[in-house]
Parts: structure tokens; C-alpha cells; sequence
């Protein structure tokens, strides 16, 4: 019976592991077509210099969310196997968006 549990644990740390990848690949896009709206309507070099550090602060967040993501996820597999009881994963950790009540992004 634990050989199951510890193959569910496994199943659900590569499942939340592979969301945490694609909802950081995500916020990384999304920083980027910000980043060439805000620079297609910046006026001077300073706004445009702005969007550039803008873009790179939200890939680096996305970035470490994913890791953050990804060792809750392999902490929860190994209590899984410790106690023998299903631990929550992570679903991807903390993205730029989730400041935004309404869940949208910020344009």
C-alpha cells in the first residue's frame, strides 16, 4: 500500500511541477508582450528603459516562483512517503498577477 501512496506522490510532484513550468512560462510571455506595448508608446528612452527592468523584475519572479513551486512539490512527496498520508502541492507558486484581485493581468 505505501509503494502505491509513494507512486501517487511521485505522479502529483511531476503534475505540479509541469504547472508550475507552464504558469512561469506564461507570466514570462506575458512580461514580455507587456514590455513591447509599454515600449511601442513610451515617448523617451527613460519609459522604454523602465519596461525593460519591468519585464525582467516579472521573468525573475516567474522564475523563482517556479522554484519555490518546485521544492514545496518535492517536500510534499517526501512527507508523503515519511507518513503515508497525501500532502498539498504547490500549484505554481506566487505569480505577478496574483496581486490583482480580479485575477486579469495588469495592461
Amino acid at each position: 500500500m505505501q509503494a502505491v501512496k509513494n507512486a501517487a506522490a511521485a505522479v502529483k510532484e511531476t503534475a505540479s511541477n509541469v504547472m508550475a513550468s507552464a504558469r512561469s512560462g506564461m507570466e514570462k510571455t506575458m512580461a514580455t508582450a507587456q514590455e513591447k506595448a509599454e515600449k511601442m508608446t513610451a515617448h523617451d528612452e527613460v519609459t522604454k528603459k523602465m519596461a525593460t527592468e519591468k519585464k525582467q523584475d516579472r521573468m525573475h519572479r516567474a522564475e523563482v516562483g517556479k522554484q519555490e513551486a518546485r521544492a514545496q512539490n518535492a517536500a510534499s512527496k517526501q512527507s508523503t512517503a515519511a507518513t503515508g498520508r497525501m500532502a498539498p502541492t504547490s500549484t505554481g507558486g506566487v505569480t505577478a498577477r496574483s496581486n490583482n484581485p480580479t485575477g486579469s493581468p495588469k495592461i
